[in-house]
């Protein structure tokens, strides 16, 4: 069987690379996200500085051969994430990009893209599956494809977090656009250029999905430590966009422990939501305690 060089299939390879990490990128980082812990920059349990879980988030938009044509209005619809080691300060590691699924879910066709990170030696460092959603159907010239009100019917409301479980420590942050710039630049493009994304579609910057996505790997960071960086799990839906200038909590609550080996599994209902309540993530994240 022979596929074009342009189609999107199961199996394609999108490419890797070695990535050096270096304090330069974790300052990207801390910039982007506001996320500053101290273990990014001198000791941790690792023996020396270790780089945020989630350094490499947008690893896997920097080739978009794995895109459908139709660019306007596609969205970041769900994430996945192991972490098996994290990533030392120094060390270079080298990535993986591959197509491993493709499905249609009412007025919209998804395409799953695997990365994987590995050490010098070839051990698996993480591996993450992000399903990026874009229409089906071309839009009418200058339509916007998801507005502002979206958030607002009863269909984008949803319920996280119940039951009696622990709550681990949130963060609130306001998303500036300097912050846009720093994680989703240097390039312009709809997550930090207001031209750009009305030209895909949208009224306003879009924030980028990855964004939210690391605020709950941060509190995951303070709530759990090292059994993040070991053995961590995430797997959310970006339910709702997250525009400039708007103002994010990222909260989490034990859902379920259960032992694993010498130590315990601890599940979490994650979200991310607006003041008003608005959820723009929803789902689950799993850390290894003791």
């Amino acid at each position: 069987m022979h596929f074009d060089h342009h189609e999107v299939y199961v199996g394609k390879d999108v490419g890797g690379r070695e990535c050096p990490v270096t304090p330069e990128l974790v300052s990207i980082y801390e910039a982007g996200t506001g996320d500053r812990n101290a273990w990014y920059r001198g000791d941790s349990p690792f023996g020396a500085a270790i780089a945020p879980a989630l350094l490499l988030h947008s690893e896997v938009y920097r080739d978009l051969s794995w895109y459908l044509p139709n660019l306007i209005g596609n969205l970041h619809a769900r994430q996945e994430w192991q972490m098996f080691r994290p990533m030392m300060v120094g060390e270079v590691v080298r990535t993986r990009s591959t197509v491993v699924e493709r499905y249609r879910k009412r007025n919209r066709d998804y395409v799953v893209n695997e990365v994987l990170i590995t050490d010098a030696a070839g051990r698996w460092l993480q591996r993450s599956r992000t399903h990026q959603s874009f229409l089906a159907d071309e839009p009418t010239r200058d339509a916007v494809v998801v507005d502002k009100d979206r958030e607002r019917r009863g269909d984008r409301r949803f319920e996280v977090g119940g039951g009696t479980g622990e709550e681990i420590p949130s963060t609130s942050r306001k998303i500036l656009l300097p912050m846009c710039q720093a994680f989703s630049g240097p390039e312009k493009n709809y997550h930090n250029d207001r031209d750009m994304a009305r030209m895909l579609g949208f009224p306003d910057i879009v924030v980028q999905g990855m964004m939210s996505i690391c605020f709950l790997s941060e509190i995951m960071t303070r709530a759990f430590g090292a059994g993040w960086f070991l053995g961590g799990s995430l797997d959310v839906s970006l339910v709702n966009v997250v525009w400039a200038e708007d103002t994010v909590v990222s909260r989490g609550k034990v859902r379920e422990e259960r032992p694993e080996g010498s130590k315990t599994r601890v599940v979490l209902d994650v979200w991310c939501e607006k003041p008003d309540g608005t959820k723009a993530v929803v789902g689950r994240a799993s850390a290894l305690r003791g």
